[in-house]
């Protein structure tokens, strides 16, 4: 088995490179953990409990160790998992919505798209998977804005509300004529891995793009989560 423990002189910094390598290759129990990263359980327990901390690691409903959102965060990526987890998600809103479906991560002062589902025909609109889109405006940029420590526009009284409700909605905010309606999606350990939105036509989703397909995107943010 080769050993990740030992090398830079720093024993508890090689430990922990040792738990994180371990867990990329698969989740890992406890005792997995312990036996991949070859240490005693009650330190592999430490280190991957702080690990968590700064959601390098995260635990699924099992108890199983993973990596967590802020590996992708550092490295300008997108996680595998939740790229796997939010593709049948995508499908599925466009199947019930008929309109498309993004999913969005933090980068910096912007909003990335990093996966996206568009019906096949009919007018809608796209955002291309790599995008770079403002933190000013449209509904994912007020739940950023609402979840995280971004500098924005929004009024403290619309952010509370985007909390209050769990989602956003605008109207030919970011672009005339279109319309989207956002929410946040949550790592199991409360962290926010990303934002995901449904987005058409101002004439299709107004007056509202939350009374529209609200509830449609509050249960795919519920499936996506599970899956996480």
């Amino acid at each position: 088995m080769r050993q990740y423990n030992e090398g830079s002189g720093i024993k508890v910094l090689d430990r922990a490179v040792a738990i994180v390598a371990a867990v990329a290759s698969g989740d890992k129990s406890l005792a997995e953990l312990s036996d991949a990263a070859e240490l005693p359980r009650a330190t592999a327990h430490r280190i991957a409990t702080a690990l968590e901390v700064h959601h390098v690691l995260a635990r699924n409903e099992r108890g199983e160790w993973s990596l967590g959102p802020a590996l992708p965060s550092y490295t300008g990526g997108p996680s595998p998992r939740l790229l796997a987890a939010a593709a049948p998600v995508l499908r599925s809103l466009v199947e019930a919505t008929g309109e498309s479906a993004q999913l969005y991560q933090l980068t910096g002062t912007t909003r990335t798209c990093i996966a996206a589902e568009e019906p096949e025909s009919g007018l809608h609109n796209v955002v291309p998977v790599g995008s770079h889109l403002t933190l000013t405006a449209g509904s994912a940029a007020r739940v950023f804005a609402a979840y995280a420590p971004v500098d924005a526009p929004f009024k403290d009284a619309e952010l509370k509300q985007v909390r209050d409700d769990g989602f956003a909605e605008s109207v030919a905010e970011r672009e005339v004529g279109l319309a989207s309606v956002s929410t946040p999606v949550f790592q199991p350990d409360g962290a926010l891995v990303a934002v995901l939105s449904i987005s058409g036509p101002a004439e299709r989703l107004k007056p509202s793009p939350a009374d529209k397909w609200g509830k449609e995107l509050l249960a795919a943010r519920k499936q996506l989560e599970g899956e996480l």
